[in-house]
């Protein structure tokens, strides 16, 4: 089961979804490792609600904490959260996902093996039969495929499945809540600067969760258009803080991720999802550019103030 002398912090960032937040409780509460040997921190992200009914049932099942914080984005929270763990490993889920029974072991178990390692694991679609989250999925996994060293190593892991030493992420500085106020990008950043620090990442699929991200149409497309914001701003901020500039991804990269799909779906709904692919990229594109132009037209003004001024 691992070193007894492990103990790991579980931080599940919320805001206005107190039925996941249950569930993703729920299923934290029926792991299979010792109770004494993990947290849960719960941070409120400015909830329009108390969780005080919600979670008061949890309080006998195992070590919560609940953190209130003001409405400042995931990152924020996330970060808000790390600042109150006391494990020396750090465990990051979102209040929509569902860990497995065995979760934390398989983390314990590889972070005993590699403990200077982040470790990110296999998210599953809980809502298989939504499209929209269907879609969202496969682009994710793509993602995974895509960065891939080799097998094991991955370059890039999403903040709801992933594991990390507490003294390493404080090093780094944590998740940008300055750069990132929603849910997109935080995530790709915070993988980049870690790697960029010598620091390697290990893939396991044996650290499985559930993901039910309930999407329709109009939030499939806001949620890529603010993956398209924040990629602005991701190169943006390197290409002024890093000796190499990052690079876009080759025509290759597309056509690969159009591919993708035909490995695991057919007829109508291959090319549905194929669509909504195509979807995801033309919204991301808008959101890089809109924030570009955003950039672009403030950077202007600042400059055209201080002539005047």
């Amino acid at each position: 089961m691992g070193d007894e002398n492990q103990f790991f912090s579980i931080i599940v960032p919320t805001y206005n979804r107190p039925r996941q937040l249950f569930n993703c409780l729920k299923a934290i509460s029926r792991l299979d490792f010792p109770s004494d040997r993990f947290e849960v921190i719960v941070v409120d992200d400015g909830s329009e609600y108390s969780l005080k009914t919600l979670l008061d049932p949890f309080n006998l099942l195992m070590d919560l904490k609940k953190v209130n914080a003001k409405h400042g984005g995931p990152a924020n929270a996330r970060n808000i959260g790390a600042s109150k763990a006391i494990g020396s490993y750090l465990v990051f889920t979102d209040d929509d996902c569902e860990p497995t029974n065995n979760w934390l072991n398989c983390i314990s178990e590889r972070a005993l093996k590699m403990p200077n390692h982040a470790i990110g694991g296999k998210t599953i679609n809980g809502l298989p039969d939504n499209i929209y989250s269907t879609s969202s999925q496969f682009l994710i996994s793509y993602l995974y495929e895509y960065y891939k060293t080799d097998f094991n190593y991955k370059r890039f892991f999403t903040s709801n499945n992933l594991s990390v030493p507490a003294a390493h992420f404080h090093a780094i500085g944590g998740f940008d809540e300055t750069t990132y106020h929603h849910a997109a990008g935080e995530d790709r950043d915070f993988c980049y600067r870690w790697q960029k620090r010598g620091l390697r990442m290990i893939y396991d699929p044996n650290i499985v969760i559930y993901h039910y991200h309930r999407l329709n149409l109009r939030t499939f497309m806001y949620q890529h258009f603010n993956y398209g914001q924040s990629a602005f701003r991701f190169h943006h901020f390197h290409k002024h803080h890093d000796i190499k500039p990052i690079k876009f991804e080759p025509l290759s990269f597309y056509i690969k991720m159009l591919m993708f799909p035909f490995i695991y779906a057919q007829g109508s709904r291959l090319i549905r999802i194929q669509i909504l692919l195509l979807l995801s990229q033309f919204f991301n594109t808008a959101g890089y550019l809109i924030e570009k132009f955003d950039f672009l037209r403030y950077k202007f003004l600042k400059y055209f103030l201080k002539i005047l001024i």
